[in-house]
């Protein structure tokens, strides 16, 4: 037994080497006529079929609702914040930015200073309310490594025009996405976010954060205690927005979300018009952003993809905009409806397990069974692969626990042809040896 224990151990760190070894090779991009199959491999995980197929639909979130701000210009948006304010909401996140782009203040480069009176009705109606929360920018203006991608570390904070920021609280909208975004239209996917950042020696929580931190302190800090550097976004919905390109009922059937519809959202227009119930904003957290220029708009500006989106791999178009991950975020503190996972040094033991388990396996199989080896070593590795991707999937769908087993998946897949990579190679030496066949695996 300790004879097979050690063979085992080697052929498992065999199997580890050859995982290493085929990281590198992909890291150098040898395969770029593959580029598009895994692109689309990556974007997939196997946790996006219980995201958006095995989960229960949520009932309507009724503490938050989402209000349209369009592409309407400051003083129409004095006028938004004026309307609301008077249905009396505990908290109104505005998730837009009202400041020179570039901070170059000149009416050429920045057109809205010449509407000073717009400006002067934005700040009072910010201050009037008194219950605002405006989102900030996190920044990384100086370089602190040799390595561009570079992206955990920011060391200054970008605010709207301080008119405005004076009389608001801030969160930070920065989003975890891959690949990293650089432009809002740039195309990104968004599983997770960081709740909160150091910069200079300052505590800055994400803007999801900061809306609940007035909204309910105590459920705030229970997440907060967490301590964890990022969280998994745990997305339950989405609102639903029919695109106006869509003409027939057979495209609205093929093309409209199947997400589970989980915010109230208003429209620009039905804003201004009262086209809402009276009592829909009291008390609750009424996030403004930009849904596109009016429902239905096709806008990519602001939009994720996420893993409810309804094509799990190769995805086409976004299906979530930016204030509506904010809302999921807000929802899953509110409702302390977190996803945990697994510690990184859990995801290696479990893979080394279930690897050297497997190959003490193959080798009794190939001591007492040889005739059958082939033939059972893959039907093994076919239901090892199948175990593990429905234990993933039920774990999710479950617990709402991020099972992340690839590496044991990856481990599993390559068990097969490393053991006979290793045992031909250990034959091979036992015949230059002893100048005939030996089986230094089954003795």
């Amino acid at each position: 037994m300790k004879k097979i224990s050690v063979k085992s151990l080697a052929i498992t760190v065999f199997v580890f080497f050859m995982m290493w070894g085929v990281s590198k090779i992909t890291d150098f991009k040898f395969f770029n006529a593959f580029d598009p199959v895994s692109q689309a491999l990556t974007d997939f995980e196997l946790t996006d079929y219980a995201f958006s197929n095995l989960r229960p639909d949520p009932t309507v979130e009724q503490r938050i609702v989402i209000v349209n701000l369009g592409v309407l210009e400051r003083r129409d948006v004095a006028q938004q914040i004026h309307m609301i304010s008077q249905f009396k909401p505990k908290v109104i996140g505005i998730d837009s930015y009202f400041d020179c782009e570039g901070r170059l203040r000149d009416s050429v480069n920045c057109p809205q200073l010449l509407d000073t009176l717009g400006n002067l009705l934005l700040s009072d109606a910010i201050k009037q309310a008194g219950n605002v929360v405006l989102v900030s920018k996190l920044l990384q203006k100086t370089k602190t490594s040799l390595d561009d991608d570079l992206i955990d570390f920011y060391d200054s904070v970008e605010y709207s025009d301080l008119n405005f920021s004076m009389y608001a609280r801030h969160g930070y909208a920065n989003l975890l996405t891959d690949p990293p975004a650089v432009y809002q239209d740039d195309v990104k996917q968004c599983r997770a976010f960081v709740p909160k950042y150091m910069v200079n020696d300052g505590e800055h929580y994400a803007f999801a954060v900061q809306m609940c931190m007035m909204f309910d302190s105590a459920k705030t800090k229970r997440f907060l205690a967490r301590h964890k550097d990022e969280e998994i976004i745990n997305y339950r919905g989405n609102v639903e927005i029919q695109d106006i390109r869509l003409k027939s009922d057979r495209e609205k059937e093929t093309s409209t979300t199947r997400y589970p519809l989980m915010f109230y959202a208003v429209d620009v227009e039905q804003l201004f018009n009262g086209e809402f119930l009276p009592d829909l904003f009291t008390n609750s957290i009424v996030i403004v952003g930009f849904l596109g220029s009016k429902f239905g708009d096709p806008a990519w500006n602001d939009k994720y993809f996420t893993p409810l989106n309804k094509k799990v791999a190769g995805r086409a178009n976004p299906d979530m905009f930016g204030v509506v991950v904010h809302a999921n975020i807000v929802a899953m503190i509110l409702n302390e409806d977190y996803v945990d996972e697994l510690a990184e040094w859990h995801k290696y033991i479990i893979a080394f397990i279930v690897c050297f388990m497997t190959v003490i396996l193959f080798i009794e199989i190939d001591r007492y069974l040889p005739l059958w080896f082939d033939a059972l070593s893959v039907l093994i590795q076919i239901l090892l692969l199948l175990t593990v991707s429905g234990l993933m999937v039920f774990g999710f769908a479950t617990f709402e626990f991020k099972l992340d087993l690839s590496l044991t998946l990856a481990a599993s897949a390559l068990v097969g042809p490393c053991y006979d990579i290793y045992r031909g190679f250990q034959n091979q030496i036992g015949k230059w040896l002893t100048k005939k066949p030996v089986d230094v695996l089954t003795g």
